[in-house]
C-alpha cells in the first residue's frame, strides 16, 4: 500500500522507486486546489441564507481577511489559511461561508432555524451573531433564499411580485426555483426553493448556484451607468472626429492647416484612450460575470412551469440588453481608438508629403541662388584679375621708365605691353589656385 502523497512544496513530489523527491513550484499548491475552491456544501432541507456581498479593494480586503480572523477566534474556530479564499464558520447554529474574490466579498449566513414557512423572519433580524465581521466595504448584494418543503410554501402570488416572478422547474423537476429579483421592505431580494425530492448534495448545489446568479447578476450591471455615463464624451469625440476628416477631404492642405488637424486628433485620441482605460475593467468584470450566469443557468437545467417566465427568459429579456450596451459601447471606444489611429496616419502622411514639398521648394531655391552666386564669383573673378593685372602692369610700367632713364634698358612702353599677356596669364593662374584650394578645403563638420 503507498503511502499518501505529499503535496506540500517542502517536500515536493514523493518517488517511490528511489525514495528521492522532485522540487515542486511554489505556486503548485494553490492551482492544484483552485479546482477544490469554493465546494457546494450538503444541506438539509428547511433551509434559511442570507447572503450579503461588499465591493472591497486591496486595502479593504486585507482589513476584511483580519476580521474574519477575529471572528474564527471568538468562535474558537480555525482561522482561513493565509492563501485561502473561502472559509467555513460555525457559530451557535448558523453557518457561516466567507468567499474573497477579486473585486468583492461574501459573507452568506445559513440556518434552520426560522426556516419554515418561507420568509417567515426577516432576514439577519434574529440571528445572534456574537462578534459579527464589520462591512469591509459597500454593499453591492443582499439576497434572502428559503428552501421548503412544497407544503412549506405559501402561494408564489403573496410571496413575489406577480409582474416580475419567473419561476423554473429544475435538476430534472425536483425543485422550483422562484424570484421577482425585487428587493423586499429590508433591501434584500427573495429566492425561494421548493424542495420536491432534491436531496442534501443537490439542495446545496441548487442553492449555491442561484445565490451567484443574483450575485453576479448585481455585478455585471455595474458596467451599465459607466457606459451611460461615458456615452456623451464617446459621442462628442464621434462628431468631432467627422467633422475632422469632413475637414480633411475638403481643405487645401495648407500646412499649418494639417497641423493643427493632427494636434486635435492627438488630443480625440488621448481622451479615447483615457476613457478605456477608466472602463476596461469594469466592461471586461461585466462580459465575465455575463458569461459565468450564462453558465451557472445552463448548470441548473431549467424547464418551464406553467405559465411563468423562466430563470433564462426573464434574464435574457430585462439583462441581456444591459449587457448589450456595455458591449456596444466597449466596441465604439475600441472602433474609435483605430479611427483616430488610422486618420492620424493619413494626417500624418498628408504633413509629411508637405513639409518634403516644402523641402524640394527650398532645394531649388537653394540651388537657384548657388548657381547666381556661382556667376556672381565668376564675374566678380574676372573684374578681378582685370584688376590686379591692371596695377601690376602699372607697377612694372613705372619701373620700366626708370630702367629707360637709366639709359640701359629698352622702351617702357614695350616693356608694359609685353609684360600685359604675362600679368594677366599669371593673377589669372593665382586666382585659380586660391578658388581650387578653398574648394578643396572640408568645412567646419569635417566634410
Amino acid at each position: 500500500m503507498h503511502p499518501p502523497a505529499s503535496t506540500s512544496p517542502e517536500n515536493g513530489i514523493r518517488l517511490f522507486a528511489n525514495g528521492d523527491s522532485l522540487s515542486a513550484h511554489h505556486l503548485r499548491d494553490r492551482v492544484a486546489n483552485e479546482v477544490h475552491a469554493r465546494p457546494f456544501e450538503p444541506i438539509e432541507t428547511p433551509r434559511r441564507f442570507f447572503l450579503l456581498g461588499y465591493l472591497t479593494d486591496g486595502e479593504q480586503a486585507d482589513e476584511d481577511r483580519e476580521h474574519i480572523e477575529r471572528f474564527c477566534a471568538s468562535h474558537n474556530a480555525p482561522p482561513p489559511d493565509a492563501h485561502a479564499r473561502h472559509h467555513m464558520v460555525t457559530a451557535g447554529k448558523y453557518r457561516l461561508r466567507w468567499e474573497q474574490h477579486s473585486e468583492f466579498t461574501t459573507y452568506t449566513w445559513h440556518t434552520a432555524v426560522g426556516a419554515a414557512p418561507a420568509f417567515s423572519h426577516a432576514a439577519l433580524a434574529d440571528v445572534p451573531i456574537k462578534g459579527s465581521p464589520a462591512a469591509p466595504g459597500p454593499a453591492i448584494v443582499a439576497i434572502h433564499l428559503a428552501i421548503v418543503k412544497e407544503g412549506d410554501a405559501a402561494p408564489l402570488d403573496e410571496l413575489f411580485d406577480p409582474s416580475s416572478l419567473c419561476v423554473s422547474a429544475v435538476e430534472d423537476r425536483t425543485a422550483l426555483a422562484a424570484t421577482d429579483f425585487k428587493q423586499d421592505a429590508h433591501g434584500f431580494t427573495r429566492i425561494l426553493i421548493i424542495d420536491r425530492g432534491l436531496g442534501a448534495a443537490r439542495a446545496g448545489s441548487v442553492a449555491q448556484r442561484l445565490l451567484e446568479i443574483e450575485t453576479y447578476r448585481n455585478l455585471a450591471l455595474l458596467g451599465l451607468p459607466e457606459a451611460q455615463r461615458i456615452a456623451p464624451d464617446v459621442a462628442r469625440i464621434e462628431g468631432h472626429l467627422a467633422r475632422l476628416a469632413s475637414e480633411q477631404k475638403s481643405s487645401a492642405g495648407a500646412l499649418e492647416d494639417n497641423r493643427r488637424q493632427l494636434e486635435q486628433l492627438i488630443d480625440l485620441a488621448a481622451e479615447v484612450e483615457a476613457i478605456s482605460a477608466d472602463t476596461s475593467f469594469r466592461f471586461g468584470a461585466t462580459q465575465a460575470y455575463a458569461e459565468i450566469i450564462e453558465s451557472r443557468l445552463a448548470a441548473i437545467g431549467q424547464d418551464r412551469e406553467e405559465a411563468y417566465f423562466t430563470w433564462s427568459g426573464f434574464l435574457n429579456r430585462r439583462m441581456k440588453p444591459a449587457i448589450r450596451t456595455v458591449q456596444t459601447m466597449q466596441g465604439r471606444l475600441t472602433t474609435l481608438s483605430q479611427k483616430l489611429t488610422r486618420a492620424a496616419d493619413l494626417l500624418r502622411t498628408r504633413v509629411n508629403i508637405a513639409l518634403e514639398q516644402q523641402n524640394r521648394d527650398l532645394l531649388r531655391s537653394m540651388n537657384r541662388r548657388a548657381r547666381m552666386q556661382l556667376r556672381l564669383q565668376q564675374t566678380v573673378e574676372g573684374l578681378s584679375v582685370a584688376a590686379v593685372s591692371y596695377y601690376v602692369v602699372g607697377l612694372i610700367g613705372y619701373l620700366a621708365k626708370g630702367w629707360e632713364k637709366t639709359g640701359m634698358g629698352v622702351p617702357a612702353g614695350a616693356v608694359t605691353a609685353l609684360s600685359v599677356p604675362v600679368v594677366v596669364l599669371g593673377v589669372w593662374m593665382i586666382v585659380r589656385r586660391i578658388r581650387r584650394s578653398h574648394e578643396g578645403k572640408p568645412n567646419a563638420s569635417g566634410e
